[in-house]
């Protein structure tokens, strides 16, 4: 059974990097067409997809957070991660690694932004 688990800090000031990691257990990153990513849900609105890493390591980003995202994996620790620079309060959310080909998704880790 694949499970995903989210970390990180759960507070992070204006202006830093908002970084967040996804652990997979049950099943492994490089497994031939799937694709490991990262959404998120701002109070009281919809989820935002923020963009996507490949089997092959090909990553992906959603146009409105392009210019502040990266995502990247550690093949050894089966583990992705999400970086987001230059945060502001607008990026307060639930965020969700996910596996959408898999249908598998990690509990959500709620992240404030916040002096």
């Amino acid at each position: 059974q694949v499970q995903l688990q989210e970390s990180g800090p759960g507070l992070v000031k204006p202006s830093q990097t908002l970084s967040l990691t996804c652990a997979v257990s049950g099943g492994s990153l490089t497994t031939t067409d799937y694709f490991w990513s990262w959404i998120r849900q701002p109070p009281g609105k919809g989820l935002e997809w923020i963009g996507s890493i490949g089997y092959s390591g090909s990553t992906y980003y959603g146009p409105s957070l392009k210019s502040r995202t990266s995502i990247s994996r550690d093949t050894s620790k089966n583990q992705f991660t999400l970086q987001l620079t230059s945060v502001t309060p607008e990026d307060t959310a639930a965020y969700y690694c996910a596996c959408f080909n898999g249908g598998y998704w990690g509990q959500g880790t709620q992240v404030t932004v916040s002096s």
